[in-house]
């Protein structure tokens, strides 16, 4: 999932170049999103394997 979000991290760069706003912002927007979900997904997989451990 951190793969999508680095894709559409570097789509929005590339695009943010090239000039096209609207896109850039939505690739932005679609990659901060992703990168969220990773984050919360592996709290809770650090959590859960550390209630495992004990």
């Amino acid at each position: 999932m951190l793969r999508y979000a680095i894709i559409f991290l570097v789509i929005a760069v590339i695009a943010a170049v090239l000039g096209f706003g609207g896109i850039a912002g939505a690739a932005a927007g679609i990659a901060e999103i992703i990168f969220y979900i990773f984050l919360v997904l592996f709290v809770i997989g650090i959590v859960a394997h550390l209630f495992r451990r004990a």
